[in-house]
């Protein structure tokens, strides 16, 4: 039964990945600002910043998380778990979710005003998802192993 909704369960999971995607790509670049107009002390711009980084957690972020989690399980009930390749995209997925957990204790640390990480620290780590994503298309799409 199950089986009959294959591609649009996929279909669904690949919209659910780009919304997500889309989120763990910006957010750290919204951190990098927020640091900047933190270091220049302008206020008005920082509380700009929490707002949009807020909404962005919130709205889209989380989920689009939940949604490419519970498409992504379902496309695993129904093709198994016997795949190696299979086994390092859920892996790099763990990797990023817990990348997403990161975004928010950063998230939570700049709306207390406690955060202390520089624009050099967020534009480094701006560049995980895109990593991750790599491996992860690679795994799909070549499926090496």
């Amino acid at each position: 039964m199950l089986d009959d909704w294959y591609l649009w369960i996929k279909a669904f999971h690949v919209m659910a990945v780009i919304a997500w995607m889309a989120g763990l790509f910006y957010l750290p670049r919204l951190f990098v600002y927020h640091a900047a107009a933190r270091d220049a002390g302008q206020k008005a711009l920082m509380e700009t910043f929490q707002v949009m980084e807020r909404r962005l957690y919130r709205a889209i972020m989380n989920p689009a998380l939940m949604a490419a989690w519970a498409a992504g399980l379902l496309l695993v009930a129904i093709i198994g778990l016997n795949h190696p390749w299979l086994h390092v995209k859920l892996l790099m997925v763990v990797l990023l979710t817990a990348f997403h957990l990161l975004l928010k204790r950063h998230l939570k640390r700049f709306a207390a005003g406690e955060e202390q990480a520089g624009e050099r620290y967020f534009r480094l780590i701006n560049e995980v998802p895109t990593v991750l994503m790599i491996i992860i298309v690679i795994m799909v799409v070549v499926k090496p192993f």
